[in-house]
């Protein structure tokens, strides 16, 4: 079968590899069906994902049709269409045993650590596979995996209705927080330096939109919110700069939730810190988010199809990836068909 590999970084093709096949009893054989090609695919491709190792096939935005299953399967059955929870943990963990699965002391990503979802077929454990319903479009079911990004993180953010929720940056992970925060009846300010993706959120029912690049964005947002600050800041930028600015502008009592890998420290004090009470949370893939995200896309709560702004085959994942660098037509998310 085919699939894409990146071979070291800087280095991606297409290979033949061996078909997978069943190897135990609660496990199914998927058919893949659309990929999206995520930022963090690009930092592999690119050598800058500390966590990854090569050689990969990368993705881990997939879904397919299951075309076979074990003999101990229950929940699915052949021809289902599923979304791939793309996270393997050993489940005894102390993260594990506290329902935090997603930072296991052994996670493995598929995509990251282990092959992930640009290639014809996968074997994944039953209970990593989530029927969706068939009213959904393959390209649309690929953004099952970054909305349950967004529900982790306004979940870590303890986002709730009415409250002010700033998002830093309008690229695919923020426009997926900005639609989960409406959904959860916050009033949402967004920012970035992109005029088109503030148009998309601003569509999307952004209440608020800052061109980070004209305005000064902490000024703005406490003239929004008359002095408050934002209840909870949504750092989906993820620079040493917008780290500081969300200590900065998060009120008395908020939450700031950081989505970012970057190693450079930041420069902040204690003080705002403690004297705010701010509460500072990480978000890392989603832990248990994959059933409630699935029945908002089967009840068309959400609008995947707004971030969908390429298609390529397989075969141009070259001319795609070109595309997402260069930037010679506009992107936000950019999906494979199979």
């Amino acid at each position: 079968m085919k699939a894409i590999m990146v071979t070291e970084p800087g280095k991606i093709g297409i290979i033949e590899k061996d078909m997978p096949s069943i190897q135990s009893a609660n496990e199914v054989l998927i058919k893949i069906k659309a990929v999206g090609i995520c930022g963090s695919d690009m930092h592999i491709y690119h050598g800058t994902n500390p966590m990854a190792v090569y050689p990969r096939v990368i993705g881990h935005e997939f879904v397919g049709e299951v075309v076979e299953i074990g003999s101990n399967v229950s929940s699915v059955k052949v021809g289902d269409p599923v979304s791939v929870e793309p996270i393997i943990y050993c489940g005894e963990c102390y993260a594990c045993r506290s329902g935090r699965q997603n930072v296991c002391e052994k996670l493995e990503v598929m995509g990251v650590h282990r092959d992930g979802g640009f290639q014809e077929y996968v074997v994944v454990p039953e209970k990593n596979a989530h029927k969706f319903d068939a009213h959904i479009s393959w390209e649309e079911a690929v953004m099952i995996e970054p909305f349950t990004i967004a529900a982790q993180s306004t979940w870590r953010g303890d986002v709730r209705k009415d409250d002010y929720v700033f998002i830093m940056g309008a690229g695919p992970i923020g426009l997926c927080v900005l639609q989960y925060a409406k959904y959860k009846g916050a009033i949402c300010i967004i920012s970035d330096l992109d005029v088109d993706r503030l148009e998309i959120a601003k569509e999307l029912g952004a209440d608020y939109i800052l061109n980070a690049g004209r305005v000064d964005v902490v000024k703005e947002v406490m003239e929004i919110t008359k002095g408050m600050g934002a209840n909870v800041t949504l750092d989906a930028v993820c620079i040493t700069k917008t780290f500081e600015q969300a200590v900065e502008v998060t009120s008395v009592a908020g939450r700031i939730v950081v989505l970012g890998f970057g190693v450079e420290p930041s420069k902040i004090p204690q003080l705002p810190i403690t004297k705010k009470e701010l509460t500072i949370a990480g978000s890392r893939l989603q832990a248990n988010k994959f059933p409630e995200v699935v029945e908002l896309f089967n009840k068309k709560a959400l609008n995947p199809k707004a971030l969908i702004s390429h298609r390529f085959k397989i075969d141009e994942i070259e001319k795609a990836i070109k595309l997402i660098e260069t930037q010679e037509e506009k992107t936000c998310k950019v999906v494979l068909i199979f």
